[in-house]
């Protein structure tokens, strides 16, 4: 029998956090709201089972994300202009969204493996052991993999090239 009650919990502590780091993973928001609704259902048919719902979580957040990007998917495509201008919101909040779509932008054009290992090593601020442990890798993998993406990174921003 599932605990509904702790699982609601977890949802409600630890929801805000998925999001924001499906949002990194995938660079958009309702994907990364589909993302997270994927992952908190795999969380969810476990429940019982695991002894450490964190971690299990973001694992099966950077799986579904993966498992996304390998699909080939004819549906409908983000454009850069839209069809009608944005609403505006308060002062300040121009800037800080325009923030958040360049980091979005710049964490799209690594690979998914190194945006996970970034987002978790960074956004999420996992050791290098935690992340290695959340992604199934070996330690070395994950030092590896977050140097060359980080040097990925820093040429882009240093350049101003978009990926």
């Amino acid at each position: 029998m599932r605990d509904e009650a702790g699982f609601r919990a977890f949802v409600e502590a630890n929801g805000a956090t998925l999001l924001h780091a499906a949002r990194l993973l995938t660079g958009d928001h309702h994907r990364g709201e589909d993302l997270v609704q994927t992952a908190l259902t795999r969380v969810y048919l476990k429940w019982g089972r695991i002894d450490a719902p964190l971690p299990y979580a973001r694992r099966a957040l950077v799986n579904a994300h993966i498992d996304q990007t390998r699909r080939r998917w004819w549906g409908e495509r983000p454009t850069e202009t839209l069809p009608e201008p944005p609403d505006t919101g308060a002062p300040g909040e121009e800037a800080a969204s325009e923030s958040r779509d360049e980091l979005r932008r710049i964490l799209a054009g690594l690979a998914p493996k190194e945006r996970a290992v970034v987002v978790l090593r960074y956004y999420c601020d996992l050791s290098e052991q935690e992340t290695a442990a959340t992604l199934g890798l070996p330690v070395g993998t994950v030092k590896s993999t977050c140097s060359r993406a980080l040097a990925r990174l820093r040429v882009d921003v240093t350049s101003g090239a978009k990926p």
